[in-house]
């Protein structure tokens, strides 16, 4: 839905480009190739990037899960933060976006570090679920078909271990979830997850408001 932070003005916007976080130079490129597609707001704001390689590193991960890829942004920076012995999960439908991101990835030096399963996300979780991969991953970033959100989530949380991070972005919707004259399947199953998860006790939880909004949720 955005590509930059919701909300910022222009002035300020440009100031966090300038020297709120350091962006390497092939999520630049990624970044540059990704806004010539009609789809580009698909795409992560960079600074949104940024927070998930900190968290990533801070938290040491070396199991991630990324549901919804595109052109690889936001997995190329998780991948990037990781390990080199880390293992990344990305599940996409699109061979088109995800054949951009394999470059990036072989770019980036990390192509060794990711796996792609392309099909429906709940296809591939739930088959990863049926295998035993239960509480087995550190850390998990939502960003794929906001219908689909509340059953992504569910899926996360059963997949990442106790103390594991699940990252969800577009709570905001362009603000829409806070609109009531809206009204679509999009908006109001993100409406339906952000009332789900601040009732969830199996969480804590914060909605920051960075990019389209991202809300970090931690099992307990």
């Amino acid at each position: 839905m955005a590509n930059a932070s919701l909300g910022l003005p222009p002035d300020l916007q440009d100031y966090v480009a300038r020297l709120g976080y350091r962006e390497p130079d092939v999520l630049a490129r990624l970044r540059e190739r990704t806004a010539s597609l009609p789809e580009h707001e698909m795409q992560v704001a960079p600074e949104e990037g940024a927070l998930l390689a900190l968290l990533v590193g801070l938290m040491g991960a070396r199991r991630c899960l990324e549901i919804g890829t595109f052109t690889g942004y936001s997995s190329t920076a998780v991948a990037l933060a990781m390990p080199a012995h880390g293992r990344l999960v990305c599940c996409d439908v699109s061979e088109p976006w995800t054949a951009i991101a394999r470059e990036a990835w072989a770019e980036a030096g990390v192509a060794d570090r990711v796996e792609l399963r392309l099909g429906p996300a709940l296809e591939t979780l739930d088959r990863m679920l049926a295998e035993g991969a239960e509480r087995t991953f550190d850390f998990a970033f939502i960003d794929a078909n906001k219908d689909q959100y509340p059953d992504y989530y569910e899926r996360a949380v059963r997949l990442v271990r106790p103390g594991g991070l699940v990252a969800i972005d577009n709570v905001f919707r362009g603000g829409d979830v806070a609109d009531a004259t809206v009204d679509n399947e999009a908006t109001r199953a993100t409406r339906r997850l952000n009332e789900r998860i601040a009732s969830d006790d199996r969480v804590t939880f914060v909605m920051v408001p960075i990019a389209d909004g991202l809300t970090l949720a931690r099992k307990r």
